[in-house]
């Protein structure tokens, strides 16, 4: 059966990837909800399911359980699944068969936070994105939706205390991090080099599919960008525990700072790093460190491979 799978069309991979995932996230729901309502009670599930985005403190924990458990069923359950299916060694197939180097780890986090200001700033100029006066319906939904997403994501990441804290790094940092690496760099990106015979092509595919799936518009090139770059981090290294480090890093840092900045422990709103400054400078900068650092990681990793 798994030859099957490893002889069919790429293109046929990404509809059996589609509905693997579709089936394992309405399954893993299903099962959430099972446990949810006599664990934090009939009502306030019920209440939850029927309310639109008038979210409150009371439904708040259930919001987040069920977020970790879309997480889950969405993105790593369906992964293993499918690279078992596609490739039958699952760590091998995703690539997490090898320890990554030490050099390679602090490179890519030094890359990721290097990129904040030039994200932020590329972020600024999606927000000020217009569409025609003719297209007017679509850009007000889009702006809903905007609006919608970021007040709920206010809602997971406020945060009065450390034990609040960690938890959003396990919720929005850390989970997220490892299941969309799996699906996105794991899977896809590798299914649609296979069939287009260009890995970066894939790459720049992949983080469009990635920032797409968020349904955030007004953040869809930083997120399109941030997924290119853990692209290039997996083909450089053929190591998909470096983007999902990257990743991790990238949310777990933007968890941190906002429990720093809106619990008044700094004064610097870390989403306005590199938007302030005349003429786009520190992005600017931001890029040229980028490019260099990422220079040092290909060569790096290259090396290394030719060494053994």
């Amino acid at each position: 059966m798994r030859k099957l799978y490893k002889e069919i069309h790429p293109f046929s991979k990404l509809g059996i990837v589609a509905l693997v995932a579709l089936l394992s996230l309405i399954a893993s729901l299903v099962i959430a909800a099972l446990i949810a309502i006599p664990v934090f009670g009939k009502e306030s599930f019920l209440g939850l399911m029927s309310s639109s985005i008038e979210f409150t403190a009371e439904n708040l924990n259930l919001l987040k359980y069920l977020q970790i458990a879309q997480s889950i069923g969405l993105f790593v359950l369906p992964s293993f699944l499918l690279a078992y299916l596609f490739g039958g060694r699952i760590t091998k197939y995703l690539k997490l068969n090898r320890k990554p180097f030490a050099t390679s780890i602090i490179l890519a986090t030094v890359v990721v936070l290097a990129a904040s200001p030039l994200i932020n700033l590329v972020g600024l100029w999606n927000m000020e994105m217009r569409l025609p006066h003719w297209m007017g319906g679509i850009e007000k939904w889009m702006k809903e939706s905007e609006e919608s997403a970021k007040y709920l994501t206010e809602l997971f990441v406020n945060a009065e205390n450390l034990y609040g804290l960690a938890f959003n790094i396990l919720m929005i940092g850390l989970i997220p991090a490892i299941g969309e690496e799996l699906l996105f760099r794991g899977v896809i990106q590798r299914v649609l080099s296979e069939w287009f015979k260009n890995k970066h092509l894939a790459i720049w595919l992949t983080a469009i599919f990635f920032s797409a799936l968020h349904l955030q518009f007004y953040g869809f090139l930083p997120r399109m960008l941030l997924g290119a770059m853990f692209g290039y981090l997996l083909i450089w290294s053929n190591n998909l525990w470096l983007p999902i480090v990257a990743h991790f890093i990238n949310n777990t840092v933007a968890v941190i700072a906002y429990y720093f900045y809106h619990n008044g422990i700094i004064d610097i709103n870390p989403d306005a790093i590199g938007t302030n400054s005349e003429y786009g400078i520190a992005g600017m900068i931001s890029l040229l460190v980028i490019v260099y650092l990422a220079w040092l990681f290909y060569s790096f990793e290259k090396k290394k491979r030719l060494e053994v």
